[in-house]
């Protein structure tokens, strides 16, 4: 006979688990209310280890699950043939796991956004909170297909700010790269060269020799010292006050800064008004968008807005004096409070601001562009003209 573990709610609200072994699911479900216990989650005892691993949930993967999931709900299905049906089709394994777990949570009398919650790695807050007022309200299938674009609209933002990163971020790795083939490959061969011939060297090149020898003898420090600063800043970056602090410099960079508080604004009014316009409560939301602000000072505008909505205040001002928020998004969300359509207004903002994210990584591009093979050129081209310094010394004096 099999056995089966379960969890189930009493009348008190406390949560009971345990195993029991009977023939099936539906004769544990039987089972638990003659006890008078409410099932929340009935799963049969596998032999062996479960696999807790497997290849992440992708983005696509939940905006695809999502839209489906919005489909089936609108053409009448009940939730737990479209939760069997998604589970199905997904090629994903740790995902249809998942999706089969959600299910047999929906059958046991759970609700769905209850047994979303249990899995947030995958199901985040606003996920959650949003499917909750989706049942709540009837309107399930609509708020399904809100999450599905505000998901493909988040997706897209992010990958513009990364692949803006991206081109920096390589020029400087091959600036690194180049810089070190240099220093450790060719500049000891001209060393060498200059060696034997018993030259007087311009300082340039005894600069490079220098850096040459140096690096040959302690590359290891070099690169434990490297290790040590990325390690001491993550761990600083991991403390309130550092988190501030780093999260403050990266909004007041040049270029760079402005890009991410457009990104910033625009994240954070495109969740906002999806919350509200799907029957979330505005504090729910304001919490829930704070979690989901990825920057520090961002959060705590948030919260600050939050308490002054709790202590009957407006959303605007506290973002206002935050200094982080542009004067039009403060006063765009002051007419949208006033006039009852702060959903709408947020969802404008967010508009505004993802057009202006493009105009901001274009920007960045066409200003990184030039500075960095600049750059680029003057290390290298640097170096391999402090190498030939010598020799143009010496062409001239066997001219003589």
């Amino acid at each position: 006979m099999p056995t089966f573990t379960y969890s189930a709610r009493s009348l008190a609200g406390g949560i009971q688990t345990g195993t029991i072994d009977l023939p099936d699911r539906e004769a544990v479900v039987a089972h638990l209310r003659r006890q008078r216990l409410v099932p929340v989650s009935v799963r049969e005892k596998k032999e062996g280890v479960e696999i807790a691993f497997g290849k992440p949930v992708k983005m696509r993967e939940m905006v695809h699950f999502t839209r489906q999931f919005a489909t089936m709900i609108n053409s009448g299905l009940p939730l737990v043939q479209c939760l069997d049906i998604l589970s199905s089709q997904t090629e994903n394994k740790r995902f249809r796991k998942i999706i089969e777990q959600v299910r047999l949570d929906v059958e046991a009398g759970n609700t769905l956004a209850d047994s979303l919650r249990k899995h947030p790695k995958v199901f985040t807050d606003l996920y959650v909170n949003m499917v909750m007022a989706g049942e709540a309200g009837g309107i399930l299938d609509t708020v399904l297909i809100r999450l599905a674009t505000f998901l493909e609209k988040n997706e897209a933002l992010v990958r513009k700010v990364k692949g803006a990163m991206i081109y920096p971020a390589v020029i400087l790795a091959v600036a690194l790269i180049a810089v070190t083939v240099l220093l450790t490959v060719v500049i000891p061969t001209f060393q060498q060269m200059f060696a034997s011939v018993n030259v007087p060297l311009p300082l340039p090149t005894r600069i490079v020799i220098g850096l040459s020898s140096l690096l040959k003898a302690y590359w290891w420090a070099g690169l434990a010292g490297l290790v040590g600063v990325v390690w001491a800043i993550r761990a600083y970056y991991r403390t309130d006050g550092g988190k501030l602090q780093i999260d403050w410099l990266m909004l007041h960079m040049p270029i760079i800064g402005d890009l991410l508080r457009k990104s910033a604004v625009a994240r954070f009014t495109r969740t906002l008004g999806t919350l509200v316009s799907s029957g979330v409560s505005i504090l729910e939301g304001l919490d829930i968008t704070a979690k989901t602000a990825g920057n520090r000072v961002i959060h705590d505008a948030v919260m600050r807005s939050r308490a002054s909505i709790a202590g009957g205040q407006t959303i605007s001002e506290p973002l206002r004096g935050s200094g982080v928020f542009p004067p039009m998004v403060t006063q765009m969300i002051n007419v949208g409070e006033q006039t009852g359509a702060l959903d709408e207004m947020l969802q404008k903002i967010a508009d505004f601001y993802e057009s202006e994210v493009d105009s901001a990584v274009e920007a960045l591009l066409k200003a990184m562009e030039p500075v960095l093979i600049v750059f680029l050129g003057a290390v290298v081209g640097g170096m391999i003209v402090s190498m030939y310094l010598p020799i143009f010394d010496m062409i001239n004096v066997v001219g003589r």
